[in-house]
C-alpha cells in the first residue's frame, strides 16, 4: 500500500506545482539519489501518469567522488521501478569560478537544461533547504532578493517541495520501499550548508523553542511577495524612463530609492553590465539622487555608467578618459 500521510504530502506538493505551471505534454525530474529527489521522482511519476504527461529523469553525476558512477546508475535503476518514460545519467565535469557549491550547481543546471530545452524540470529542494538558504542571505548581507530564497515555480525549474520538510521525504521513501543516498558531503562541516543545518538550526530551533525553518519559510514568501510588486513597479517605471541611448533621469528623480535601483539593475543587465552588487547600484543611484555634477560610476566589464543633459548612458571605459568615474571597485577609473 502508498495510501500514507508523507506520500499524500509530497504528491500533493507536485500536483499543485503542475497545476500551477500548465505543464502540457512533458516533464523532468532532476535525481541525486537523495531522499529528496527520489522522494520527488515517485511523487511525480505518479501525478504525471494521471495527467498524461511523460516523465524523464535526470540524474547527475558529478564525478566528485569514486563511486559516483554507482550510486548514479543505483538511482536510475530506481526511476526504472518507478514508471518514468526515460531515464538519462548525466556525467558532468565541475570546475570554473567560484567553490565547490557554486561550481557543481552551475555544471548541475547547464546540463539539465541542455538534456531538456523548453521543459519544465522539477527540483527536490525541501522547507529545510529553504530555511538554510535565507540564512545564508541574512549572513551575508546579500539583500531582499537573496533573503527571499528559491521560488517554487522560476521556470525551467519548479520546487514543489519548499513547503515540505526534509523529514517527509525521507519517510515517504521509507513508506515507498525506495532506498536513499547519503552523500558524503551531507555530513562534511567544511560545507558552510552543513554546518547551518546541523549547528546554526537546532540552536535556533532550541533557543527559540521550534517552528524556525517554517517561519524562515514564511518569511521568504512575504519578501518574494513583495519583490514581485515591485518587480512589476519596476518594470513599468524602466517602460516610462527608457529613451533612446539610456535612461531620463526626470522620470526617475521624484520615485523611492528602492524604486530607482530596481530600474536601473534592470536596464543595467539588458545593457550588458554582469555582477551587479548593491554598492554598484547605489553608487548608480546617487547619479539620480544626489547628484551633485559628479563623474561616473565604474561598472564590471569595462563599463561606465555616467550623466549627461538630463540622461543616464552606459559607455565603454576608455582608459585616460574617466578621471572623474567614482570606482565602486577597481580598477579605478
Amino acid at each position: 500500500m502508498t495510501d500514507f500521510q508523507p506520500v499524500a504530502q509530497v504528491r500533493q506538493a507536485v500536483r499543485l506545482l503542475l497545476d500551477s505551471a500548465s505543464v502540457s505534454e512533458r516533464l523532468g525530474v532532476a535525481v541525486s539519489g537523495g531522499a529528496d529527489s527520489l522522494a520527488l521522482a515517485a511523487a511525480a511519476a505518479h501525478v504525471a501518469g494521471r495527467s498524461g504527461l511523460t516523465v524523464h529523469g535526470l540524474v547527475v553525476d558529478h564525478q566528485l567522488q569514486a563511486e559516483s558512477a554507482t550510486v548514479a546508475e543505483d538511482a536510475a535503476k530506481q526511476l526504472d521501478g518507478l514508471g518514468f518514460d526515460e531515464v538519462r545519467v548525466l556525467t558532468v565535469s565541475v570546475g570554473g569560478r567560484g567553490g565547490p557549491e557554486a561550481a557543481a550547481r552551475a555544471a548541475r543546471y547547464e546540463a539539465l537544461r541542455t538534456a531538456l530545452p523548453d521543459t519544465l524540470i522539477l527540483l527536490g529542494h525541501t522547507r529545510d533547504d529553504q530555511a538554510e538558504t535565507v540564512l545564508l542571505g541574512l549572513g551575508r548581507g546579500s539583500g531582499p532578493r537573496s533573503i527571499a530564497g528559491m521560488r517554487p515555480l522560476d521556470p525551467p525549474w519548479g520546487r514543489p517541495f519548499l513547503s515540505v520538510p526534509r523529514a517527509t521525504t525521507v519517510a515517504a521513501c521509507a513508506e515507498l520501499g525506495l532506498t536513499p543516498w547519503e552523500d558524503p558531503h551531507n555530513a562534511d562541516p567544511a560545507y558552510t550548508r552543513v554546518r547551518l543545518r546541523r549547528e546554526v538550526l537546532p540552536l535556533l530551533e532550541d533557543v527559540l523553542q521550534g517552528g524556525v525553518a517554517p517561519a524562515l519559510a514564511r518569511t521568504a514568501a512575504q519578501l518574494r511577495d513583495d519583490a514581485e510588486a515591485l518587480d512589476t513597479l519596476a518594470s513599468r517605471l524602466l517602460g516610462v524612463a527608457l529613451v533612446e541611448g539610456g535612461l531620463d533621469v526626470a522620470a526617475l528623480v521624484s520615485e523611492p530609492p528602492a524604486l530607482r535601483r530596481r530600474v536601473l539593475r534592470r536596464w543595467l543587465l539588458g545593457t550588458g553590465v554582469t555582477e551587479l552588487t548593491d554598492a554598484h547600484l547605489r553608487a548608480a543611484d546617487a547619479l539620480i539622487g544626489e547628484w551633485r555634477g559628479q563623474g561616473g560610476v565604474w561598472l564590471p566589464g569595462g563599463l561606465v555608467v555616467g550623466r549627461a543633459h538630463g540622461r543616464l548612458r552606459v559607455t565603454a571605459w576608455e582608459p585616460g578618459e574617466g578621471t572623474g568615474c567614482t570606482a565602486t571597485t577597481s580598477p579605478p577609473c
